[in-house]
């Protein structure tokens, strides 16, 4: 078969560009408006994509223009996601846990219950938190540091793998005759005693539809890639310019096989901020609409929050960005990334903020529908992508523009599906489903 890209479709409230909740086409209270995310996720499968996105935090936005940016009132993902299950059939639905802040049996048993529930479309964004406002809400004075919440993350992971294999996909065989409900062989004890987590189990909900739900990564650090390499299957990642991206995939596909596994077994979706006209006329008019809606103290507190949680208020917005220390409570790949932008194009701390207003640092698309599919393709085809995590500008209409625009000159080139072939996001991944006990580092017991 030939190979085809890979789309998801990034759902953030009102839409990506910081600007999105001004704009007269975003309904109010985007981010608590289920019906909004009911007619998004089935624009999206309608389209054929392969899974709708949701990212999350778990504190309210704080900081320099936190009340200035639409980030402080969103569904919980589990909850939005099992909502979404029942009005759609065949598109992933896959939400955003923290590994910093929850446990591993509520993560596990969350996830099983969605795939259940979905027929096996469920997939786990795994992060380690950035948002050092979340500390406070889970007893902690201070965020945990990166190295260590990369640690707890990778026994987290391993927890949750273990934990979804408690049961053989056969175990519960309901024989009344006999009065079995299952087969004590069926039944593994997964006894976990690590340095951040001792866990018994086993879980109480049977073997998911996919054997385990699809993890996706979304860290670049060298911590991140590590994590990514051994254990994710879809990994998130912000890369602005095609060599970036093409080392970043090489880099992801070399470790992954350096940790025993196929290279096609982890697929690499970049974001993109995509805004699509049907002229390049009308498309840039629709960016510029966007940007003339900036308020910079939104802008600015968006640089700070991003690029590692520094305050950045207090410096001249016509000045070059200063130098700043390696983030413990951020995400050191974004500050990298953020960091290189601003050095590379000489910018100053404005011009870096209307910069990162719609992608914050990811792929930026401005075009027509050829254009978009123009840039998708070259990526696809040398080597930087397995597909991308679309990022509307504004939600509803980024959304439909790209449905209606781009999905189809993506098909009339071959590179996209004109219909499903499966039905669990697996399968629309070409991901193999794993068999029970395939998780590194762990041995399963068997029985009571």
């Amino acid at each position: 078969m030939t190979r085809q890209l890979h789309l998801g479709a990034f759902l953030l409230e009102s839409g990506h560009h910081v600007a999105a909740w001004r704009s007269p086409d975003v309904p109010d209270r985007a981010g608590l408006d289920f019906g909004l995310y009911r007619r998004l996720a089935q624009t999206a499968e309608q389209a054929l994509f392969d899974a709708v996105f949701v990212a999350d935090s778990v504190a309210v936005e704080e900081g320099p223009g936190a009340e200035r940016i639409s980030r402080s009132a969103r569904f919980e993902p589990l909850t939005l996601m099992s909502a979404l299950a029942a009005v759609t059939e065949r598109i992933g639905l896959v939400a955003t846990v923290t590994a910093t802040y929850n446990e591993p049996y509520h993560v596990a048993r969350k996830f099983a219950s969605l795939d259940h529930l979905s027929g096996g479309r469920s997939g786990w964004n795994l992060v380690t938190s950035d948002n050092a406002a979340e500390a406070g809400n889970f007893g902690r004075a201070e965020h945990i540091a990166h190295a260590d919440r990369y640690a707890r993350a990778e026994e987290f992971l391993l927890v949750v793998q273990g934990l979804w294999d408690s049961w053989e996909d056969d175990a519960f065989i309901n024989d009344r005759d006999s009065g079995v409900y299952y087969r004590p062989d069926g039944r593994h004890v997964l006894d976990h005693d690590g340095a951040h987590f001792k866990v018994r189990g086993p879980l109480n909900v049977a073997r998911s539809p996919q054997g385990q739900p699809v993890i996706v990564q979304a860290g670049s650090s060298e911590a991140g890639r590590q994590l990514a390499a051994r254990s994710a299957e879809v990994v998130f990642t912000a890369q602005s310019n095609l060599a970036a991206a093409q080392a970043f995939y090489g880099d992801m596909k070399r470790r992954t096989a350096e940790a025993g596994r196929s290279p096609e077994s982890l697929k690499i979706m970049p974001g993109v901020f995509v805004v699509v006209g049907r002229s390049r006329a009308e498309a840039e008019d629709k960016q510029a609409a966007l940007q003339a809606l900036v308020d910079p103290v939104a802008a600015v507190g968006l640089v700070s929050r991003m690029i590692g949680n520094f305050d950045l208020s207090g410096y001249p917005l016509d000045e070059p960005l200063p130098e700043l220390p390696l983030t413990e409570s951020g995400q050191r790949s974004r500050q990298q990334l953020l960091s290189s932008l601003a050095r590379d194009g000489q910018l100053t701390l404005r011009q870096l903020a209307l910069k990162v207003a719609g992608g914050r640092g990811h792929l930026n698309v401005v075009g027509t529908a050829a254009d978009v599919a123009d840039v998708l393709q070259t990526w696809f085809e040398q080597g930087a992508a397995d597909g991308f995590n679309v990022m509307p500008p504004t939600l509803p209409a980024g959304l439909d523009d790209f449905a209606t625009l781009v999905v189809p000159e993506l098909q009339r080139r071959g590179l996209f599906r004109t219909r499903y072939e499966g039905r669990t996001l697996r399968e629309h991944l070409g991901l193999a489903r794993p068999a029970v006990g395939a998780a590194a580092g762990f041995h399963l017991k068997e029985g009571v």
